[in-house]
């Protein structure tokens, strides 16, 4: 048999998982997590695709969990093989899956505890997480790398977050080959920090992500001149300004952008808060990477003598611990707190929503995807209040929704990106919602005549 089955992010944005069959050999790209509103989140209880003992080899394309995140519970459901991703990626991984474990162990802790769920089980545990990250193999771009015997892989640089990959698998038997290629999550070409999306070879094949494939971003000029505008309303008006942020990729994009600021003497706030550990290791990761950096902002670092992050931006506070971020509340206004998670489903940013969201003065700044059914996502929506921890919060705050700061390619970068692969692949979409898939996909038989794909969860593809 050889055939792709597309199993997650068909449809949607979240659980991203495509099993790829070759002469009898079953390989995952990517096993992600999947997220938002309760409905969603359930798939994650539900059978793998196929048994996890049959699965040889997991290829990942980065380490947001809805890439990554179900890796757990494969390992802990029977799969006993290697794991393949970049080296920042599987240094990412040590923090984030560890988390994720963390927050599933105290999820099922307090249905236990507040729903009378005795049986209530996380989906994995910090030893399933022990155990997968012993399975990683880590690879460096444009190198070659066996996986199964018929398949290799490479990785090229995706541009998104740090460590991120096109995947290009080249599949063999005998004289027979061609060639497939998983875009992954394609980055934003304005983005700080990491370099722009690398262009594969050639492909017979295409996976292409789909997240914004019905606009594109606004101008990154245009969005700095608002973000500027909006912290200084706040510092005039005494307010502050909550940014609920992804831990990994956001969070450093936000810090490089304020250190700009604050480097050309335009950032009023004395006091800005990174308020995750998590966004707080990745953070360190990103300093130790610097050589994956774009030679543009690279240097722009380099000549503030800055080694790190937070020697870029002087007024930055790390808050470790619960009592860290409990004293931020306790400012009365004034400061930049940017906290997890960037959908507002969790983390400390919640505590920051309930203590601000009423009063008129503070900020709300969202930079990132808000997936369906999210708090976050009721926020753009227009909500009136927002219930956190069983109270409901009047929104009386301002809600900005910066959409220049996407870690996403927009639809004319995806186009592009698309288009210049030789070989003239034939597309399928992945990675996206139903509307967003409609429109790239007209937009790219617009500009290559042919119709692509929409991917379907349990759809089979003949290779």
């Amino acid at each position: 048999m050889r055939t792709l089955t597309f199993s997650g992010a068909a449809g949607q944005v979240t659980g991203s998982c495509h099993v790829l069959e070759w002469n009898g050999r079953h390989v995952l790209l990517d096993c992600g997590l999947y997220q938002g509103d309760a409905a969603t989140e359930a798939w994650n209880e539900r059978p793998f695709p196929v048994p996890p003992d049959t699965v040889d080899a997991v290829v990942l394309s980065h380490a947001h969990l809805d890439h990554s995140g179900l890796l757990p519970r494969l390992v802990r459901d029977g799969f006993r093989h290697g794991i393949f991703a970049t080296r920042a990626t599987a240094d990412l991984l040590q923090i984030m899956l560890r988390d994720a474990a963390h927050l599933q162990e105290r999820e099922a802790e307090w249905a236990r505890r507040h729903r009378d769920r005795r049986s209530a089980e996380p989906l994995y545990r910090q030893t399933d997480v022990d155990t997968t990250l012993t399975r990683i193999t880590p690879v460096s771009y444009r190198e070659w790398f066996d996986v199964v015997p018929g398949v290799r892989c490479r990785y090229r640089d995706a541009g998104h977050i740090l460590g991120s990959a096109i995947v290009e698998v080249d599949l063999a038997d005998g004289a027979d080959r061609r060639r497939l290629v998983f875009s992954g999550d394609l980055g934003n070409r304005a983005s700080p920090l990491l370099r722009d999306p690398e262009l594969p070879e050639r492909a017979e094949l295409l996976l292409l992500e789909s997240t914004y494939g019905d606009r594109d971003h606004r101008p990154m000029a245009e969005t700095l001149d608002e973000l500027e505008t909006v912290l200084a309303g706040a510092a005039d008006n005494g307010g502050n300004v909550l940014i609920p942020s992804f831990a990994v990729g956001r969070s450093q994009e936000i810090l490089f952008r304020l250190g700009e600021l604050y480097q050309a003497g335009r950032l009023k706030q004395q006091m800005v808060f990174l308020d995750s550990p998590m966004a707080i290791a990745a953070t360190r990761v990103y300093d130790g990477y610097q050589r994956l950096y774009n030679s543009r902002d690279r240097a722009e670092i380099r000549e503030a003598h800055a080694g790190s992050l937070a020697e870029w931006l002087p007024p930055l506070r790390y808050s470790h611990t619960p009592e860290d971020s409990m004293a931020i509340n306790r400012i009365a206004g004034g400061a930049i707190v940017i906290a997890g998670s960037g959908m507002c489903n969790g983390g400390r940013i919640r505590h920051h929503l309930r203590h601000n969201l009423q009063h008129r003065a503070t900020r709300v700044v969202i930079v990132g995807f808000q997936a369906r059914g999210t708090p976050g996502r009721a926020l753009v929506d227009g909500a009136r209040s927002l219930c956190l921890f069983g109270e409901e919060v009047p929104v009386n705050a301002s809600i900005h929704t910066l959409g220049g700061f996407s870690a996403h390619a927009g639809q004319t970068g995806l186009v592009e990106w698309a288009s210049a692969i030789e070989g003239r692949p034939s597309i399928h979409l992945v990675h996206g919602e139903p509307d967003r898939l409609s429109a790239l996909a007209a937009k790219l038989r617009e500009r290559t005549g042919r119709m692509p794909g929409i991917a379907e969860r349990g759809q089979v593809i003949a290779l």
